[in-house]
This record gives C-alpha cells, structure tokens and sequence, in this order.
C-alpha cells in the first residue's frame, strides 16, 4: 500500500493535483475556489478511499465564467483558423508530454486500466492532430450569380460558446473530440465534468491552460464542475449556449434533447447502446472470442460500445460459449494501476448496485 500511495503522489504532483481544488476557471490560470461551493470528495474506485477534493461551483461562478467566455469569442473567432490551429497542435504535444500520468489519473480515479486510460490521452493527441490538419481545410462553395460580375461563396461561422457536459466512463477524450475541432471552427468551450472524475478534468485544465497562456488565449478552455442538477440544468436551457455536447445515458439524453430543443438549441448526443457481436459458422473463433472479450470486459463493460450481447449461430454456439467461459475465468480483476490487471473495478457503488 505504501508503494501505491507513492505512486499516487507522483501522479499528483506531475499534474497539479492538490488535496482540495477548485473546480472552476476562466481565462489563464484564473482558478476560481466558490466560497459557498461544496467540497465533493474523489473516491478511488478500487479501494473506497477518498483522493481528493473539489470545489465546485455554483450559479453565481457559472455567470463569471460564462460572460469571460463570450468575451473570449469575440476576438477567437477573428484569429486565423490556421492560427488557431496552432494552438490545437501545441495542446497534442502538451498532452503527449504527460501522456502516462494523465493515463494513469484516469486509471486511478473511473477504474479502467492503466493501458485503456495511457489509450485514452492518445485518442486526445490524435483528435488534435486531426483539427489541426482540419483548420486549413474549412472550404465552402464557391457558386456563380446570375448577376453579370457577381459571385457568390459560402463561409462556415463559429457558433459561440458551446457547452460540453461528459461521462465518467471517457473523462478526457470526449472533452478533447469536442474542444479540438471548435476551438479551430473559432468557437470557445464551457466544461461540465462527471462529479465522478473532477480530478481528470482539473488535471487536463491545468495542461490547457498552460497552452493558452502561450498563445495568449485565454478563456478558450474554461471548466465548471458542478452537479448535473445545477451546473448542467443551467447549461441546458441557457439561450447563450448555442450547442450542448452531452455524454451519457439515454434517459438523460433524452431529457437533454428536448430541453435544449424548446429553446431552438442544437445538441450532439453519444449515448448508452446495446451492442451485440454476431459470429457466423465461418468465423475465426480466435479472434471472435478476442475480440468479444475485450469488448466485454474493457472499462469493465461501462461504454457505450461494450459487448451485451452475443448472436451466435448454432452449429458454433456451444464451442464459443464454452471458449467465453473459460476465458472470463482467466481475466484477472484487481487494482487499475497494476500492469496484470485485466479489468478494473467499477467505477462507484451505485454502479455495482445497478449491474447487480
């Protein structure tokens, strides 16, 4: 236990993790601790102890942060789309500079193994490469008029500020999916993180926030931590927000949808599923019962893209099932941090009490 809590201070101590952090900030650098926040605790899925702490925010910080961030926009959306690239490029290299703690974050505090959580800070350094590519490639049409000298072009226009709210299960990269491609489109973004994983989304604040000092950016990136039920509600039927990027279950989703819609909002929704793997006679059982297995157990089985189900033709069927079974009894579950483990715990006890 001593090695892991050394390991622990490590990783906080590379990302700026202390043992209560304000859960809100604007502009650069600009921490905001809300004297009537409360203290949420982040509890370590594998053993039921608490981490850390965060402040989070409530209306009244919301506001701060909010105005900050439209005024932002007014000068970001005028910045060079390339230029703004740039600041996208530079914010893969500040990921890939602390890839493996930020990895191991995750790991530590939603539960997915150490090597699916290293995966995810690379799927954020790969959705920044792709933006930056992107930001030199916002074409439009270009049309003839029926007016004699005349022609006329279509150009793409940031929105604004966008409200980006995610899931405990993808803490980093589906912040980054969204940031990277609207930060080069010229818009500025509103982070509403799980309470699950406030500490991540603290973690990759402070590596923001160092990228935009450097290019003077400010207020691009700004995160409120805060509960659904105030921070997010908030969001969703805030008319200043002209899109809202949720991550969740499809009953919330559902609510999200129609609350921003009666306001003529736009919403981008990445909800649960009930995936199924169908194997033929013909398949390579090999690799069906890889592939079945990982997609079942990785996250231990809280994506949306996880393994449910299995459709397997009968002449097939008890062989694979047979194989299936044998295989689960070989994955080892235990601490996310260790390099055996093959499967980490969930991520809280509502979650154990709901799969059960």
């Amino acid at each position: 236990m001593e090695d892991r809590s050394s390991r622990i201070k490590s990783i906080f101590e590379q990302l700026g993790i202390k043992d209560l952090n304000p859960g809100a900030c604007s502009c650069i650098n600009s921490w905001i601790s809300d004297p009537e926040g409360k203290d949420l605790p982040s509890l370590d899925p594998a053993s039921g102890k608490n981490l850390a702490f965060t402040r989070l925010a409530t209306g009244a910080t919301y506001e701060r942060i909010l105005e900050n961030a439209e005024g932002t926009f007014r000068s970001w959306r005028s910045v060079p789309a390339p230029r703004r690239g740039l600041l996208v490029r530079d914010l893969g290299n500040a990921l890939r500079d602390v890839r493996e703690p930020l990895g191991e974050l995750i790991a530590l505090e939603m539960g997915k193994i150490k090597a699916e959580g290293i995966g995810e800070v690379q799927e954020m350094i790969d959705i920044c490469d792709f933006a930056v590519g992107l930001s030199r490639q916002l074409y439009g049409l270009t049309m003839h008029s029926e007016r004699p000298g005349h022609r006329m072009y279509e150009q793409w226009h940031p929105l604004g500020t966008i409200g980006i709210i995610t899931s405990f299960n993808f803490p980093a990269a589906v912040w980054a999916w969204n940031v990277a491609i609207a930060a080069v489109c010229g818009n500025t973004m509103l982070w509403n993180p799980s309470s699950s994983t406030n500490l991540v989304a603290v973690a990759f604040q402070h590596v923001a926030n160092r990228v935009m000092e450097k290019h003077d950016a400010g207020g691009v990136f700004n995160l409120v931590a805060g509960s659904g039920r105030t921070i997010g509600e908030t969001m969703l039927n805030d008319k200043r927000i002209p899109l809202i990027s949720f991550t969740g279950s499809v009953s919330i989703g559902r609510h999200v949808g129609t609350t921003v819609s009666q306001r003529l909002g736009r919403s981008i929704l990445e909800l649960g599923g009930n995936n199924a793997v169908i194997v033929s006679d013909e398949a390579d059982l090999d690799l069906a019962l890889r592939a079945i297995l990982f997609g079942a157990v990785g996250t231990a089985g809280q994506r949306c893209t996880s393994t449910r189900r299995v459709i397997a033709q009968k002449k097939i069927a008890g062989e694979l099932t047979e194989r299936l079974v044998n295989a689960y009894g070989q994955v080892r579950i235990g601490d996310p941090l260790d390099d055996e483990t093959l499967m980490g715990p969930l991520v809280n006890r509502k979650a154990v009490d709901e799969m059960m």
